[in-house]
Parts: C-alpha cells; structure tokens; sequence
C-alpha cells in the first residue's frame, strides 16, 4: 500500500489498532507534548488529536512511535529500497547475485520525481501561520516551533528539482521578535546543505526562495533526515520509501510538495538574522537563543483533509529513535564504504546520538607482535573527522576479533569488554581546541570542544567489579559512592561553582591514590549518583552529555610523556553540570495535571495511565 497522504497513514494504522483518536480539546501549550511523551514512554500508539485548541487543523504525532510501527508503516518497500542500498554500497553485488537485484535500478528509476501540472491536493485552501496547531514542548521554549518539517532550497541559477536539498532545520513560527504571520525563525548550521545555498545566494542578486513541507506520505519527513548516497535525492529517495513518486509542482516562483499537508513559502533574508530560541532539543537540554537567520512568509497552503504532523524532542530516547533505527537498517552495509575497515557504528541515542560513539574496528598490523591498538586508531581519525561522525566527543572504540559476538548495539556488554582491555596509560588520545555540536553547550564555548578516542584490543587485563569496593573513605564534600556499571564508580561530588571547582576532580584523583581498585577503571564526578547508577540510560545521559573530554577527564596518578596523558589509575570524568550548561529539561507541573484528566478512569488514554 503507498500512502498518498498522512490522512491515508492516519486511516491505516487506525485500522490496524495502532492509532488512538483523542476528541476532547487539548492545548498545544505543553498538554500536547506531556501527552505524547507520557504515550511514547509507554510504548503507546500513534494519537490523532481532532480539536486542537486555537487552530482549526487536527494533529497527529507518534506515527514512528515503536521500531514495530515503523516497520509497519514501510512493510511494502524497505526490502526494496535495502536493495538498491545494498548495489550503491558495492555494483559488483549485482553480479554475484543478479536475481535478488535485477529489480533495483528499476524501483530507482520508478521513484523518479513527478511534476504536477495541473490542480494539486495542496492548493486547495490557504491559511496563517497563526492558525496552524501552535504546538509548544516546553516551557522555556522561545515559542511555537515546527518539529518535523522538509525545508526545500534549490542552488541559485538552477530550476530542477534534482538539485535541491530537502532537510529537516527547525522553524520557529512565533514568539521572540518575529512579526506574527509575516516572519518565522531558520535554524540551520552554515556547512548544512541550506547553508551552502545560503552563502550561494549570498553572491548572486537572486532571492533564496525557501519552501517548508508539513505532512504527506510518512516517508516524506524520512527522506528529510536520511544521509543519502552521493546521487541520490531527497525526492527519489521518499518515492522509493513511500512506493509512490514524489508529486510536485511549482507556484508563484517557488516548488511546493503537491501531496504535504501544508507548505509554507517565503523568503530568506540573506543579511539579516533574529533571536531562535531557547528550545528544547534531543541532548534533554535548551538550546540557548542565538541569531539565525530569518523568513518572511508569502503564503501558507493546506490541503482538504490536512493533518498537522509533529513530534516532541527532548532527553532521549524518544520518537525521533526510531529515524536511527531505520537509518541503520537502510546503510548498514556501506559503514565499510563511507569508514574503511570499521565494521559497525553506533551512535549511543540515550547519549544525545552526537556525544558518544561506539565503533568496532580492524587490527591488521603486525600480526606477529602483542595486539595492541594501531589501525584502529587510523580508523577513529576518519570517523571523527567525517560528517556528522565528526561532532563525536567521546569515541570507544575496539577491534574486532577479541571476543566472538561483539557489537555496539549491545552496549553494556561492548562498554564492558572495553573497560576490560583498555589501557588507560596508552589507550587515551585526544584533540583538543576543535568542533562539537552545536546543540553542546558542554564544551568551551558555542560549537567549540575537544573529542577523546578510547581504544582497545587484545586480551582482557582486568575483571570488572560489580560491588562497591569496602572502606571507602572519600574527601570532605564527596559522597554516596555506587557502583553505576560493571567497573564504573558513581561518586557524588560537591556542586560545581566556577573555575575552581576543576580542581575537585584532582582533589579525589590525590585522594584515591590510596586505593588498589584494579576492577575500577573509571570513576564518574556527578551531582546525584543514586541517580547514576538507576538505569544504563540515566548513567549514558548524564556522563557524555555533562562532560568536555579536554576539561573534564582526569585520572588518578596521571601523567603526560612527550605530550601524550594517561593515567595508571581510574580515569575520572567529571560529568556534573557546570555552570555554562544549558539547563535541562523539566517538565510542566501544570501541563502533566492537566494531561492526567485522559489517562484517568474513562479518559481516552485510560489503558496507557
């Protein structure tokens, strides 16, 4: 079945028990958010909201809730579409096996775009951008904000559409100091594809049309974020996932998605930027208000039966999970192509995705000699200095072939077999003064950072303690200390002030000298270990996404020859929040009281409460 609109999505899952309509009205000021959260974290449906309050569209969020559903919603064409990955990673897979690929090119070439000439589902009413569902996740969030939109740009001086890029920047459509339905906020980074269509428009007389898409088919919002291979489009590749072409059309100078729910059209400023933000983002923290560029609104399309399509962002996991779960099943097979040599990848979504990386390696040098990282250290350079890979900070990574069944996807057991091998004198390396996410706010200024690699092969040196260590005596001001996985100590320390306090972390690494703990290999500095060590997530989350490698490792008796540091004890990250860190989110008292009337006894989400 190829979905011609969200509405045909919204109809079948809906009919496969996957979908639950919510009629009373709800309020797209946080109730929204806590709803799909609360949804979410249940392993709940998909939620169809009717009434909306102060718009007159319905909403739906949730579609890609659980890994099943996604697989649900691409059940007739992600065998396909694996298939035409499978010959894009390596052509010479054709002719070893010609029957099972005889029928890629063709699903290619059949997902080609289409233009639309004549009416269009699109073009059937317009509205304002005040009217749309005014959806708000939290509370200090700088306003209303799109949370899945295809932003389309084409390169000046080109009209085809197979030129454009189609990514997913977020938008603000109120609040701060835009003028409300004239102007909304761009957030988008200068190496991101809009980015380079921006400088490009920079030095041409041209103005940089911009089409935002909401809705459509569900492989639309997909295709957004996909990292595509080289020649392959945005628009062939929804076509492909979505078992129909992309339709579009062009109006008033701009392209517009024949088949999306809304399409907003506009005009980026090319000189001039606004406040964006604060927002809630994927890390479980604001993302602090900065300049970005601005939009001024031409027109709002919607079609008939048009559906707002959304979803909340906020400390992981959450829906946007299941965009990595697919991305893996469609590319895995070119991690060898894109990374020679490493055989897997994962980057850690409980950890904010960017934050931290778990890789699985080749060790070929020197066969004859102690095993020792030397290849895998090549291959931690080309992941850290490649794409989005390259806004890693921390990087574990292993060679393959020191213990059968090894994978990055179970990540106890992979942290596990590292801390065994790990050699903390050697086995550190880092760069320092470089780039992390922008969305960081851990490191030393706005996208400014440090990235460490911890490697290991060879044989285990250590076994891993899973009980607290006896007679623990531990410094004035430090505390509660609990085991949060095998062989990491969580150590509750004093709130971190300002500067000095990057001496506490030295203060326990003097003091722990004292200690023979072989089974102990690294020891988190947090604000609440109790916290730490209730979940794997809770301890991925606060960890990689409080710490700035540079800053923030320490080691106890520690060392630096020739420039190189390590340590001959635990190492210790100091992972709590500092003082330039962005806050994290807390939900709205008022909005989860205010959601709990549906999940009470007879409410529409009763069986999820």
């Amino acid at each position: 079945m190829a979905y011609r609109s969200m509405m045909d999505a919204v109809r079948d899952l809906e009919k496969h028990g996957k979908l639950v309509r919510i009629k009373e009205e709800v309020d797209p000021d946080l109730e929204m958010a806590e709803i799909h959260r609360r949804i979410f974290e249940a392993e709940g449906p998909a939620l169809f909201f009717e009434k909306v309050k102060g718009s007159p569209f319905p909403a739906v969020s949730n579609i890609y809730g659980t890994y099943e559903r996604t697989d649900f919603l691409f059940r007739h064409t992600i065998a396909q579409v694996q298939k035409v990955i499978e010959l894009k990673a390596d052509p010479a897979n054709f002719f070893k096996n010609p029957a099972r690929y005889l029928s890629a090119p063709f699903t290619a070439l059949s997902a080609l775009p289409m233009q639309q000439r004549l009416s269009a589902p699109i073009l059937h009413g317009q509205t304002t951008i005040s009217q749309l569902p005014q959806i708000k996740s939290w509370p200090m969030d700088g306003g209303a904000f799109v949370t899945l939109p295809q932003v389309l740009t084409l390169p000046p001086g080109t009209s085809s559409v197979m030129q454009s890029n189609i990514g997913m920047y977020r938008i603000q459509l109120s609040g701060n100091e835009y003028l409300p339905d004239q102007e909304i906020g761009m957030h988008y980074q200068i190496h991101r594809g809009i980015g380079v269509h921006h400088t490009q428009y920079n030095q041409s007389d041209e103005p940089f049309r911009c089409s935002i898409f909401v809705g459509g088919p569900p492989s639309h919002a997909f295709a957004a974020i996909m990292p595509l291979p080289e020649g392959l489009s945005e628009m062939t590749f929804a076509g492909m996932l979505g078992g129909r072409r992309f339709r579009y059309l062009r109006h008033r100078g701009h392209v517009l998605s024949a088949d999306a729910d809304f399409v907003i059209t506009g005009t980026i400023r090319k000189g001039e930027k606004k406040p964006e933000g604060p927002f809630g983002d994927h890390l479980g923290y604001y993302s602090l208000q900065h300049d970005f560029p601005v939009m001024d609104v031409d027109r709002v399309y919607h079609r008939k039966d048009a559906v707002w399509h959304f979803t909340v962002v906020g400390r992981p996991p959450q829906e946007d999970s299941s965009f990595g779960y697919l991305i893996h099943q469609l590319v895995k097979l070119l991690t060898p192509q894109e990374f020679p040599g490493i055989r897997e990848i994962n980057a850690v979504d409980a950890a904010g995705v960017h934050p931290l990386l778990l890789a699985i390696g080749s060790e070929r040098y020197m066969p004859f000699r102690e095993r020792k990282p030397e290849e895998i250290l090549t291959q931690a350079n080309r992941i850290l200095g490649s794409g989005q890979t390259s806004l890693a900070k921390f990087l574990f990574i292993a060679a393959e072939g020191d213990a059968p069944g090894l994978t990055t996807h179970d990540i106890p057991a992979f942290l596990s077999h590292v801390l065994e091998r790990v050699d903390l004198a050697r086995d550190l390396h880092f760069q320092t003064n470089t780039t992390i996410d922008t969305l960081d706010y851990s490191g030393s200024g706005w996208n400014a950072g440090s990235k460490v690699t911890i490697a290991c092969c060879g044989e285990k040196i250590r076994s891993l303690a899973t009980e607290l260590p006896t007679g623990i005596a531990l410094p004035a001001g430090f505390s509660a200390p609990q085991m949060a996985q095998p062989g990491v100590l969580a150590i509750q320390g004093p709130a971190f002030a300002g500067p000095d306090a990057y001496d506490d972390p030295q203060l326990l690494a003097r003091h722990l000298e004292q200690y023979d703990w072989p089974g102990i290999p690294l020891v988190v500095l947090c604000d609440d270990s109790q916290f730490l060590g209730q979940t794997l997530n809770n301890f991925l989350w606060a960890t990689f996404t409080r710490a700035n490698p540079s800053h923030d490792i320490h080691g106890v008796r520690a060392f630096t020859e020739h420039k190189h540091w390590g340590c001959r004890g635990p190492m210790i990250i100091d992972a709590r929040i500092k003082p330039h860190h962005a806050p994290p989110l807390v939900q709205d008292p008022a909005a989860t009281a205010k959601a709990d009337r549906l999940f009470k006894r007879g409410g529409a989400l009763e069986k999820w409460g």
